[in-house]
């Protein structure tokens, strides 16, 4: 051992004299030589050492004697040069405040962000191998993923914007703005090219799965509860606002009338995105439970969007069949009783199969009612009969949720994974679809015009809906305001028509549909973000609190409100 290195070891000798005599029993053996004193030099002083940092205490006990029990202390110098778990040289820490932030290797927050980029890479390496040029810049694949991206970003920084007391403004204007930006600056619009048939296509994804959405969101015993109004409040609104957008559009934008109600029944549908979270909030705080506000606005919303979703699959029928008018209207109904009738066997078929005793029975569900959603949707197209699909889709998942029953929830789940994959690029691809040097100003002012006064006739004839329903006067004044967002259906059914006139390569065709969709993105873009503040808003000045807060309270941990307006009357 070198010099440097402290002595060997330390022994000291301890006398300790036994508590007590015991008689003398037979000699015991003297005890073999410790091996630590062959290879330990013992030092010959008895001075007890202080033990340090490099040091190790080994403490020997043995009786020497019947009489005497003998204790040996030894310290053994440690090398402080070896890690003693492993036998091997410590690490050398160059900068300990760098590795505190940075260790290596990485973890927590900064190794996800490289195992993400690491991922991205290989999946970007993996496509480009095989499409080539196809995701470089310019390409589709490229125009797509760029898209989806901004979308994405958009819709969390929108909603990151919140006001006190109000909802959280609907992440879809952020993905709506993203894709309109990209399709508008010069510089990116090159670079972003999105062929129109995969734009089509990936909307109509997007369509079969917010109709699946719907058919499987419809509650039954809602309706059973809720009785005539909600029937009222669901289908009143809807078809007045859609008479009154045709009537209007036909004179003042000069839309032929099937157009005029294609267009109707696009903008008579209203957005669960924005309903939906500005209830369930005001259902926290205890605003309107005891009346039932919020079940009935979020239940007959669903029943809404049925309504507008049939109307303009029919209108869409006949707008683009040929023949005689009694013949498109014939057609539009055999549509819709076709659609009906293979939508019922569908969904029976799916309620038992697969059946209960299956491995894995969420997902093979979900699959087959995205599945069949899809085909549904392609299907109709593809068999001449465009507006037969969405009904279709909307009559099996109604139905097999009902089969279904409680494990219905599960599988709206998957469906909802699904949506939160195809949100982003619906909104993305339908503000893409609007350019600003295609636009005229004379068509956004009267679209504008005519949305306008649709919506002062909606809520007009809502709150003469609920008149007899058993509300006081703030209450019907509110439940008339909060029945005007618009967003959801307009992006998934208003650029369908224009899909199809491309297909067509009908020149006249197209400019009814680009009018169309014109104008449902104008109606999201001013009915989402004002119907969102004006249920933060007029929400606590205009509902009541529960009275007893027993029923409060329990309509805020079970996140239900009963539904007890009836007694008002």
């Amino acid at each position: 051992m070198e010099d440097t290195q402290p002595k060997a070891v330390t022994q000291e000798h301890i006398l300790v004299p036994s508590p007590a005599p015991s008689p003398a029993p037979s000699p015991a053996p003297s005890p073999a030589p410790s091996p630590l004193l062959d290879v330990i030099a013992v030092p010959t002083s008895n001075n007890v050492e202080h033990l340090n940092v490099n040091q190790i205490q080994v403490v020997l006990r043995r009786c020497s004697s019947p009489n005497v029990m003998e204790e040996t202390t030894y310290f053994i110098p440690r090398n402080p040069v070896v890690d003693a778990g492993t036998n091997t040289d410590p690490p050398v820490v160059c900068c300990p405040l760098l590795r505190r932030f940075c260790p290596c290797p990485p973890k927590g927050l900064l190794a996800s962000l490289i195992t993400k980029v690491f991922l991205a890479a290989v999946l970007f390496g993996v496509v480009w191998s095989i499409t080539e040029d196809d995701c470089l810049p310019g390409g589709n694949l490229f125009g797509i993923t760029i898209l989806f991206i901004c979308a994405v970003i958009g819709g969390k920084v929108v909603a990151l914007i919140r006001l006190p007391k109000l909802p959280p403004f609907p992440p879809l204007l952020g993905m709506l703005l993203m894709g309109f930006t990209l399709r508008n600056i010069p510089v990116i619009k090159e670079g972003v090219y999105i062929d129109f048939k995969w734009s089509a296509a990936l909307r109509n994804i997007a369509l079969a799965v917010i109709l699946a959405r719907a058919g499987l969101g419809l509650d039954p015993m809602a309706l059973r509860k809720l009785k005539s109004v909600c029937v009222r409040v669901a289908c009143g609104p809807c078809i007045l606002e859609a008479c009154t957008t045709a009537l209007i559009s036909h004179f003042l934008m000069d839309l032929p009338w099937v157009w005029a109600f294609i267009l109707g029944f696009v903008l008579g549908a209203v957005s669960p995105a924005v309903v939906v979270p500005s209830m369930l909030l005001l259902q926290k705080d205890g605003y309107g439970v005891e009346q039932g506000i919020p079940t009935l606005l979020m239940a007959a919303g669903s029943f809404d969007d049925v309504l507008a979703i049939t109307g303009f699959t029919t209108c869409l029928g006949m707008a683009f069949a040929t023949g005689s008018t009694w013949f498109n209207l014939l057609r539009g109904v055999l549509e819709v009783a076709g659609g009906t009738v293979v939508g019922l066997l569908l969904g029976f078929l799916i309620q038992y199969f697969p059946s209960v005793d299956q491995k894995h029975l969420v997902i093979k569900r979900s699959f087959l009612v995205l599945g069949l959603s899809v085909f549904a949707v392609f299907g109709s197209g593809v068999a001449g009969f465009p507006g037969s699909g969405g009904l279709c889709t909307l009559v099996l998942a109604f139905l097999a949720g009902l089969g279904w029953g409680s494990e219905k929830a599960r599988v709206e789940e998957v469906v909802g994974w699904a949506w939160d994959v195809f949100q982003p690029l619906l909104f993305g691809l339908i503000g893409a679809e609007i350019r600003i040097s295609e636009l005229e100003g004379l068509t956004v002012g009267l679209g504008i015009a005519t949305l306008v006064i649709a919506l002062l006739v909606r809520v007009l004839f809502t709150f003469v809906c609920v008149l007899c329903a058993g509300f006081n006067m703030r209450e019907k004044v509110f439940i008339a305001l909060a029945w005007m967002p618009k967003a959801t259906v307009q992006a998934a059914i208003g650029s369908t028509a224009l899909d199809m006139a491309r297909t067509k390569g009908d020149v006249q065709l197209q400019k009814y549909s680009m009018e169309v969709l014109t104008v449902a993105v104008l109606s999201i873009l001013i009915t989402a973000p004002i119907g969102a503040l004006i249920i933060g808003l007029a929400g606590p000045l205009l509902l009541q609190k529960p009275k007893n807060s027993a029923c409060g309270s329990k309509a805020e941990d079970d996140n239900e409100s009963p539904v007890t307006y009836e007694s008002t009357l």
